[in-house]
């Protein structure tokens, strides 16, 4: 039977571009059935199996990120000092510990400290990821193998939600109660997988003698001159004007489905389909998306495309209001889909983005200050994208569309300048 071209195309992108990305794509898909499974039934939880009030519950959250917030840098230096995979196998250490107390708190005051604990062993390990990738995958194979990786982390978040629907479904607490076992459980798979994967070439130092042997000698050869990644402005800023684009996440998940239930006549079950549409997108075309970067300035253009189709979406989006019946149904839909594209190619910029414009000695610390600035970037969208849509309508869509296309502007001279100071200090990304 003769498979259609696009369709051939796609099937073809779910092979692993190398053996390596197929590794790493089992981690991928541990940490994210563990991880979607809790989340998925995070809710009740922690308001029926541990008593908390829902604001409670975002207060910890609150909490949480902001301590998150704060470690992102020293984590990454910490993962640089004594290397990203050990670090990134801790992380995931502490994270199935963390899991696995959960069903042990009671009250809010746990509730906190874990909530604090968790996210901040999160948030080490993540850096720690970011730098192995980095170090492990050669220049050339990195954007292919994070769309792979990708696509597999939404494979294993859906499968994650199909779980914790499951345990759901039950009567009673009791399953869901279970659930931060079974998370910890695959925690730990993910840890021991970490340990297994090749040794990365960063450099690891892994006692204190061998720390003050290289720190002499670098020191006597004036080798660490370099300003870290905290001084690299253009680098922090081009991470801040990313996750300005990555509001697109707000409207994918909080602004599209509130407007299409209170500013539409669309029945509330196109919700679910909506979100049925990322994920299946998500995960079948990342890497037909990733063919299309291979360096910054393919992935300047990328974030012109994400740009554009987020507009054309707040632009749709917004001629909902007046219309009826199977238009709206078709419209909304057709919004999702364009916020959906945008989200595949910003995430192909990314990649090369992240690639490219870090320090190879340092890519730790560089993942800590990119979480840093994409943070500031993003964490003022839910309460403005929500205010400007629902409560200024169209006006409200053209400016968030306005907000897009400044930091799409902006983006590129930053980006520029952030490769100018790799260049200036000599330092290569591809080492």
């Amino acid at each position: 039977m003769l498979v259609p071209r696009p369709l051939a195309a796609v099937v073809a992108n779910l092979r692993p571009p190398t053996p390596l990305a197929a590794r790493l794509s089992v981690q991928s898909v541990l940490f994210a059935i563990g991880d979607g499974t809790f989340i998925t039934a995070s809710a009740v939880f922690f308001t029926q199996v541990v008593g908390l009030s829902a604001a409670q519950v975002g207060v910890g959250i609150t909490v949480a990120g902001i301590a998150s917030f704060l470690v992102a840098v020293p984590a990454g230096k910490l993962a640089d000092r004594i290397g990203p995979q050990r670090m990134w196998a801790l992380g995931a250490l502490g994270t199935a510990l963390a899991y696995a107390v959960w069903p042990l708190i009671d009250g809010f005051a746990a509730f906190l400290v874990m909530s604090v604990v968790l996210e901040v062993v999160n948030s080490a390990g993540g850096a720690a990821r970011g730098a192995y990738v980095l170090d492990v995958v050669p220049r050339v194979e990195r954007v292919a193998s994070q769309a792979y990786m990708y696509a597999a982390m939404n494979l294993g978040f859906t499968v994650g939600a199909l779980f914790g629907g499951v345990a759901l479904a039950f009567e009673g607490d009791t399953v869901v109660a279970a659930l931060p076992w079974f998370t910890a459980t695959l925690m730990l798979g993910n840890a021991f997988w970490i340990t297994r994967l090749p040794k990365a070439a960063h450099r690891e130092r892994p006692n204190a003698l061998e720390a003050a042997v290289v720190g002499a000698l670098e020191d006597a050869e004036g080798a660490r001159t370099v300003p870290g990644a905290l001084q690299n402005r253009a680098f922090l800023l081009t991470s801040f004007f990313s996750g300005v684009l990555w509001t697109n996440q707000v409207l994918l998940h909080i602004v599209i489905p509130l407007w299409l239930v209170q500013e539409t006549d669309a029945p509330r079950v196109l919700v679910a389909l909506l979100f049925g549409t990322n994920t299946v997108m998500c995960i079948f075309l990342p890497m037909v998306v990733a063919k299309t970067v291979s360096g910054l300035t393919t992935a300047l253009r990328a974030t012109r495309i994400s740009s554009t189709f987020l507009v054309l979406s707040c632009v749709i989006t917004l001629v909902t209001h007046d219309t009826i019946g199977w238009v709206t149904i078709t419209l909304v839909w057709v919004g999702h889909v364009t916020v959906t594209v945008g989200e595949l190619f910003l995430s192909a910029a990314g990649w090369a983005f992240e690639s490219d414009l870090s320090d190879p000695d340092r890519r730790g610390e560089y993942q800590g200050a990119q979480n840093l600035g994409s943070t500031l970037g993003y964490v003022w969208a839910p309460a403005l994208y929500t205010y400007l849509a629902m409560e200024q309508g169209a006006l409200g869509w053209l400016v968030i569309a306005g907000i897009l296309v400044v930091a799409t502007v902006a983006i590129h001279p930053s980006v520029r300048a952030a490769q100018r100071f790799l260049e200036r200090h000599d330092l290569d990304p591809a080492r």
